[in-house]
């Protein structure tokens, strides 16, 4: 009872706490940093080379952190000949305020060692109007690309792109390995022709608060129905949604009136949204100007994840084929500071659709799981509950523990009941033989 009692008069204290912050921020406080993105736990520090004959080997099941300025990073794959696709994902981070021109970007690219490129395996990602956090992945495909099937050494080169003039600094790079094992027998291999389509229809509901994340390792679960957080100009958040086979994704974000400084101002990319596969592929982006009253962005439904999907030649339908976490990435332009308090957060609102019955997953040589495909109950349970990661991770190692100590704690009261009824007995028998 006192530990709830505390708990209680913590919590009380800390929302007493809060408010009092948040009446001290928007009296005028200068503006806290903005949060900046969370590194993977655990990412093996690495240092991609110009020539592949040095490039450091990275392998599957792996994260890793680099930096680079403009120009190229070699890295070393060594592959098993078994059919599996590789998919090898880059997140650059620029830091805040860093001049970055649409045509900046990042492409990760799979290279066999005679130097030629897998066919198929480049991706791109280019920045829009400010610097945030982009992602792109190269694919190494182990059944489709004969010429890059064979077991051997591959090279995942990266690619930063920087006009001249614009920011030529090192920045922090991500790398991610992630494996999907070959297909069996009897998956489709034949684009889909057609598939529902439209705008999605999305909820208006009472919305729930759930704060996003800095980035993929830490972005926040979210389910369908509508969600509330806040965002100052130059930030990102970062959500995931898990959509399993079959399932499709309808979203729309809306940034509500902001706190003016100015009579009118207007920021071309005031917000943008992303929608990212679960191998850090981009699927889709939208923008629109922000004036400090109201912007709302709605992305086109997705396709059914589907395993075809990868063979259809319009490149947002190629990513949606793996089931798993798919993430979704918001940004308020930095000039909206400009025309507005950067101190007083500004209202988002999240909307979210999933259609479709979960279908029955292909056949696989193999259990995608283990490399972060597919989605099961303890993803949708974390959706439920709205937890990053590291949150779901803690949370499942709470309840191991919980589990080992209600077993012991059984165990050991079982033999204290065996101890004692031993006793009794005992003394039982001991009372009998002296009245004889």
């Amino acid at each position: 009872m006192v530990r709830v009692r505390t708990t209680v008069w913590a919590a009380a204290l800390g929302l007493v706490v809060g408010l009092s912050g948040s009446a001290a921020y928007a009296e005028g406080a200068a503006p806290a940093p903005l949060p900046t993105y969370r590194a993977a736990d655990g990412a093996k520090a690495i240092e991609g080379t110009l020539s592949t004959a040095d490039a450091p080997e990275i392998e599957a099941g792996s994260v890793y952190r680099d930096r680079m300025g403009p120009g190229e990073r070699v890295y070393r794959l060594v592959l098993d000949k078994d059919e599996s696709n590789v998919y090898v994902s880059a997140v650059v981070r620029p830091p805040a305020g860093a001049k970055v021109s649409g045509g900046d970007g990042i492409e990760v690219e799979i290279m066999t060692t005679a130097g030629s490129s897998c066919e198929d395996s480049a991706g791109r990602a280019n920045f829009g109007y400010d610097a945030y956090p982009i992602s792109a992945a190269g694919v190494r495909w182990g059944k489709e690309d004969g010429e890059c099937a064979p077991a051997g050494v591959y090279y995942a080169k990266v690619t930063r792109t920087s006009a001249k003039d614009y920011d030529q600094s090192p920045w922090p790079l991500e790398i991610k390995v992630q494996r999907e094992p070959g297909r069996g027998a009897g998956v489709p291999t034949t684009a889909p022709s057609t598939w529902p389509s439209g705008p999605p229809v999305l909820p208006g509901t009472e919305a729930v608060a759930r704060t996003g994340g800095t980035g993929f390792n830490d972005a926040r679960a979210l389910d369908a129905g509508v969600w509330r957080d806040e965002m100052r100009p130059g930030q990102t958040r970062f959500y995931r949604v898990p959509l399993d086979w079959g399932q499709q994704l309808g979203l729309s974000a809306e940034l509500s009136a902001a706190k003016m400084t100015r009579t009118y101002g207007s920021a071309s990319g005031g917000l943008t949204v992303s929608l990212y596969s679960p191998y850090r592929g981009p699927i889709s982006d939208k923008d629109i100007s922000y004036d400090g009253k109201q912007a709302a962005v709605t992305l086109g439904k997705t396709p059914p994840v589907a395993y075809e999907n990868r063979f259809a030649s319009d490149r947002s339908v190629q990513p949606v084929s793996l089931a798993g976490w798919y993430y979704v990435v918001v940004t308020m332009g930095a000039k909206v500071a400009d025309f507005t308090e950067d101190a007083a957060p500004v209202p988002l609102t999240l909307r979210l659709t999933v259609t479709g019955t979960p279908a029955k997953a292909p056949a696989y040589k193999g259990s995608p799981a283990a490399d972060g495909f597919g989605v099961g109950e303890a993803d949708r349970a974390a959706a439920k509950e709205g937890l990053t990661a590291p949150e779901a991770a803690e949370a499942a190692e709470r309840h191991s523990t919980m589990r080992v100590v209600a077993g012991a704690g059984f165990g050991t009261g079982t033999a204290l009941l065996l101890v004692l009824g031993g006793w009794m007995l005992l003394g039982r028998r001991g009372r009998g033989a002296t009245a004889a």
